[in-house]
């Protein structure tokens, strides 16, 4: 119950079938948005300078990092510390692998596959099994019904 009420504070809202497995950190926690159903497994660093939304059904493997911050690649204006944050969209039904990393402004697609240790620089469009360093599509979903 305790762990539930410290969840709940840190992200303003009684999260619907959460499952997080601890260690989990994060920057702020009140702009993360999450779905129902989500599974985030341990070691994960939301870094939400920006919005993070993620969808229903998502399971995060462990050591995910999902990073909004951007910074300037002039040392110059780097070191008047300016940044930006972009936002991170997951759809529904996304399963990420083990220590996948979501740069900032990527959406990744409903029903989306991401393989481990995957580096996702680009948005990856729905139903699509995609991973690699930068990640990259390798084939689509075939959904059966």
């Amino acid at each position: 119950e305790k762990r539930l009420e410290v969840i709940e504070k840190l992200l303003g809202y009684q999260p619907r079938n959460l499952e997080l497995v601890s260690p989990f950190m994060c920057d702020y926690g009140s702009r993360i948005n999450l779905g129902k159903n989500v599974f985030i497994n341990s070691n994960c660093y939301l870094m939400d300078g920006g919005e993070i939304t993620i969808g229903d059904n998502v399971f995060i493997g462990p050591s995910c990092g999902l990073y909004t911050a951007v910074h300037p690649l002039d040392f110059k204006s780097r070191n008047k510390g300016l940044e930006k944050a972009l936002p991170i969209t997951i759809g529904n039904n996304v399963w990420l692998g083990g220590n996948v990393v979501i740069l900032p402004g990527v959406t990744i697609g409903a029903g989306c596959v991401i393989g481990a240790g995957s580096v996702v620089t680009k948005d990856i469009e729905a139903n699509s099994v995609a991973c690699g360093n930068p990640c990259k599509i390798v084939k689509k979903i075939k959904l059966d019904f």
